[in-house]
């Protein structure tokens, strides 16, 4: 029979199950054991050994259709990618560049004379490659990217060439050392036109490493973690690549130089093509959550060993676990753990069923809705583990601080994750952007001074758009019971209408003050900047609720009574987190009063309380595997770990 913590493991493991077990049954391999190798050669070796050992697997086939070569799962291959993250965020990375996102261009954007040519050899690792988008002076504005590649008629030719400093590839994973190849990002020029950014296959070094001609590349070194990824620097000086070379899923280039594209304005296609890249961002979330579980696994069972100061009545020092104080440390952030999970799950079905459809039956308004959820869960997934890893090394006071216990390379390794496929804050400013708009078309690619101008006449009320479990929540939410009462903040009816009501009032409000200022004839980028605050908040109210609607759906979905019963006291946890993070929000707007609000503290100590004996439970169900922790301090049976707060 399997036990509570497996059952909880599994509804956490969602639909990918599956792909999840068989990650864990890889990982188990000794080559995958968490190491700390802080010398970037060392590191970088001992991840591209790794890397070759998951090709042999057929690792990374399920990413890529069955006509290129793979097995066709979407939705798999991302699950997979996010379970390496446990063993090495650096192997997790390393192979997101190179099946994810260097595969994913050729896959997404090219055709089939590329798949031919490309896909197998990249799924094998005979090929290595790098993403080359992001510049030194344009990170998150990809389409105002520096660097061209202008068509020469004359020899079938595109010249791919760095005319500014500003223009260098930048932080690229892979150009440093063992990429061969990259997808070059650049501005097409044919007949003295710009057409807009699209995506090259661009040779960069030969069989011995050497770099090409043209091609100067460099080392970034030493970062702030990240050890086993070779991220460089590319420049070219007028690099020759074939015509073919050109990714030409979307549009091509005729051999007289005659542009031609099936999407006429520019705008569109460019976000039809970066719309398809969207599977690297929403890996990033879902592997920066899966380093949250591994940092709360350790910092859980850390607190169950260790002891700390008598109490009447006990033989023994009193395990820090059971200070109310630590409690509120862990558990809320595992309840936000758990909600984070389930809402990836929802996203990956999304995801999965759109990327498995044909590009005629695609629905746009569904990739942008993707598009906006995949923004929203990497900000979510990413500042979690930002702050859950943090307080877990806290949280085990000087033993946290130590290398050997992990903490500290986690919270390094996934420290840039804030920032990878896009600034939380831009990619923020991109939800609220969509939902103020209802996803309309014009808005692609606006600017903020454009999407303001056009915001003030056309921002139309927000539908709310349910990711799943619809009739269970329409249920809950008919039977709420909004009073004055403690109980009622346990009530999950209560707690859905508190998450709409904000969100809805937020979108609204920010979209009146957005049309007043423009009534005022206000400068639009001022206008725009004057509430920032604002839209970003009521992005973030939709995340919020969008992710506790997820939970509420895997609470129905989990067949076992107990894990049920843990899952749902979980879900008040998360709940009230929010509500009491957002506390003045709703106090200002006259949905807390004040005697109620208090009443929100009492709701999380208690629930805190009665979790209290189910720690280790919850921490086995986020599915960490024991020899995936990598901390020396769990495997010291009955070792005294140095005092908290011990000084240096």
């Amino acid at each position: 029979m399997p036990t509570t913590a497996e059952h909880l493991r599994t509804a956490l493991d969602g639909a990918w199950h599956d792909a999840r077990h068989r990650a864990r049954t890889d990982l188990a391999d000794p080559a995958f054991a968490p190491h700390y190798t802080p010398d970037l050669e060392e590191a970088r070796a001992i991840t591209l050994k790794q890397m070759k050992i998951l090709a042999e697997r057929g690792y990374a086939a399920s990413g890529f259709s069955v006509e290129s070569g793979g097995t066709g799962d979407p939705g798999g291959a991302v699950a997979s990618i996010e379970m390496l993250a446990m063993s090495d965020l650096s192997l997790m990375v390393k192979a997101g560049v190179q099946w994810g996102l260097f595969g994913g261009a050729i896959e997404n954007l090219g055709t089939e004379r590329h798949h031919k040519e490309y896909i197998r050899p990249l799924i094998d690792l005979d090929l290595l490659g790098c993403f080359a988008m992001t510049e030194t002076g344009h990170g998150s504005d990809v389409q105002a990217l520096e660097t061209t590649a202008t068509y020469d008629p004359a020899t079938q030719e595109f010249v791919v060439h760095s005319p500014t400093p500003s223009s260098r590839k930048d932080y690229i994973g892979g150009a440093a050392q063992h990429a061969k190849v990259a997808a070059v990002f650049a501005q097409l020029v044919t007949g003295g036109e710009s057409h807009g950014v699209h995506c090259f296959v661009v040779p960069i070094r030969d069989e011995d490493g050497n770099d090409l001609p043209g091609v100067t590349t460099s080392d970034c070194g030493h970062k702030g973690g990240l050890p086993g990824v070779d991220n460089g620097r590319i420049m070219f000086d007028s690099v020759r690549i074939p015509r073919e070379n050109l990714l030409n899923k979307y549009s091509d280039v005729e051999p007289d130089g005659t542009y031609v594209s099936d999407i006429d304005n520019p705008s569109r296609r460019f976000f039809t093509m970066v719309g398809t890249l969207v599977r690297g961002r929403i890996t990033v979330g879902g592997s920066a959550g899966a380093a949250a579980r591994v940092a709360l696994t350790i910092a859980t069972q850390y607190a169950e060993k260790r002891r700390q100061f008598d109490a009447p009545g006990r033989e023994a020092e009193v395990p820090i676990m059971d200070y109310l104080v630590h409690q509120r440390r862990l558990l809320p952030l595992i309840a936000r753990s758990y909600a984070l999970g389930f809402a990836q799950n929802e996203l990956l079905s999304t995801m999965n069923r759109l990327q498995s459809m044909s590009l005629e039956d695609l629905d746009p308004q569904e990739q942008r809705e993707l598009e906006g959820r995949a923004a929203g869960l990497k900000v979510a997934h990413t500042w979690h583990a930002s702050q859950a890893i943090q307080e877990c090394r806290e949280a085990c006071g000087g033993a946290g601080y130590m290398a050997e216990n992990r903490l500290t390379a986690l919270r390094a390794d996934v420290d840039v994750f804030t920032t990878f496929e896009g600034d939380n804050h831009v990619l923020t400013q991109l939800v609220a952007k969509e939902l103020l708009t209802s996803y309309a078309d014009e808005v692609q690619g606006m600017s903020p001074v454009d999407w303001m101008r056009f915001a003030a006449t056309t921002i139309s009320d927000v539908v709310k758009k349910r990711t799943a479990a619809q009739q269970i929540i329409q249920t809950f939410l008919d039977t709420r019971q909004d009073n004055e009462e403690d109980g009622s903040l346990f009530n999950r009816g209560t707690q859905l209408t508190m998450f709409e009501d904000r969100e809805q009032y937020l979108i609204s409000t920010a979209a009146r003050r957005l049309q007043a200022a423009m009534n005022r004839e206000e400068n639009a980028f001022d206008a725009f900047n004057f509430v920032q605050d604002h839209v970003l908040h009521a992005a973030e109210a939709h995340i919020d609720r969008v992710v506790l609607e997820a939970f509420v759906a895997a609470i129905d979905d989990c067949k076992d009574e107990t894990a049920c019963g843990l899952l749902s006291e979980l879900c008040d946890l998360y709940a009230l987190t929010v509500i009491d993070g957002d506390k003045a929000w709703f106090m200002e707007h006259r949905q807390l009063s004040v005697e109620r609000a208090k009443a929100v503290g009492r709701g999380i100590n208690e629930r805190c309380r009665t979790l209290r004996p189910y720690a280790l439970t919850l921490a086995e169900g986020l599915g960490v595997p024991e020899y995936l922790l990598g901390s020396a301090m769990l495997d010291r049976e009955g070792a005294v770990a140095p005092l908290q707060g011990a000084s240096a």
